[in-house]
């Protein structure tokens, strides 16, 4: 077991992942988690980040922080994806390696796999083929985070681990129309449409791609697993091993919105990935396992959307 007094310091503590992660580490009464706003701590900045580390001193680290976008964001932008990502994860990961931390646990993404790579996806499939073109920015950072963490392991034997999530959502989530991932912004979208005299809902695509939601709250319930454990391997997926269409979850998110218009599909914008179904067996089999029902996320990430509207701010990239 963990000392409860050990210091932990989560990256990204104000995001949708770093804040569930602060949750579950307070509510299972770890005493000294610490975080720092971006404005407190430039993570591009590498002085920043060894001077940090030097002062500090962290235990465990938790690299929830990153640059993250839908589609439209990471076509837009590939070299903030890109650059922004590869210089908050080397930062954080060499001063973590150089200061002696005990434990670090890096956070990607699906996205690392290939476009057409054998479903579910594995472990082992990753660079055996070309990514999907709509993310490979923020594809490619996240692969030299993973892979910096195994060399990690191989060169020095510490214990760096990668975990890779499917899609997540959950409170504090993006919902900003122009930044945020499929799920938060077709709660948008809907909700604005409802209160709207229930205007019709356009979205992209096909409807016909497939995915796979987690919630927050179970990711950090798996960061958790891997932090009470030493898990012998470097690269771990984090999914429920369940996916459904796109025009399926607009099926579910009108109906739990409440809105009564129609829905129309724009063919002309991209589906990205036919299908990103993860396999999650060897989490599982090591004892981790999700608990959240999607219908029953979303339920009550609306709720928290609700109850917070007026406060959620655009997200700029």
């Amino acid at each position: 077991m963990i000392n409860k007094n050990i210091k932990i310091y989560v990256a990204g503590h104000n995001g949708m992942v770093g804040s569930a992660i602060c949750r579950s580490l307070k509510a299972n009464r770890y005493l000294h988690v610490i975080g720092k706003s971006s404005k407190e701590l430039d993570l591009r900045n590498q002085q920043q980040v060894n001077d940090f580390f030097k002062d500090e001193k962290p235990q465990i680290i938790i690299d929830a922080a990153a640059r993250v976008g839908g589609i439209l964001a990471n076509n837009n932008y590939p070299y903030l994806f890109l650059m922004d990502n590869l210089l908050i994860q080397n930062n954080l990961i060499n001063a973590a390696h150089e200061n002696n931390a005990e434990k670090f646990i890096f956070l990607g993404s699906s996205c690392i796999y290939p476009k057409l790579a054998p479903q579910p996806l594995k472990e082992e499939y990753l660079l055996t083929a070309s990514l999907e073109p709509t993310n490979e920015w923020y594809a490619i950072a996240k692969i030299t985070g993973v892979k910096a963490c195994e060399a990690i392991r191989k060169q020095y034997n510490k214990d760096f681990v990668s975990l890779m999530p499917t899609n997540l959502y959950g409170p504090f989530d993006n919902f900003d129309l122009q930044t945020s991932h499929v799920l938060p912004a077709m709660m948008r979208k809907f909700h604005d449409a409802k209160i709207n005299n229930n205007a019709d809902v356009t979205l992209w695509g096909s409807g016909t791609p497939m995915r796979e939601f987690l919630h927050v709250d179970d990711l950090a319930k798996a960061v958790l697993f891997a932090l009470q454990n030493k898990l012998p391997n470097y690269l771990y997926n984090v999914g429920t091993g369940v996916d459904l269409t796109i025009r399926e979850l607009a099926e579910i998110m009108q109906k739990v919105t409440g809105h009564k218009g129609s829905i129309t599909w724009d063919a002309t914008k991209p589906d990205g990935t036919p299908r990103k179904l993860m396999d999650n067996s060897a989490m599982k089999n090591l004892g981790w396992e999700h608990e959240v029902n999607l219908q029953q996320g979303i339920e009550q990430t609306y709720q928290w959307f609700l109850n917070h509207v007026d406060q959620i701010k655009e997200v700029k990239i």
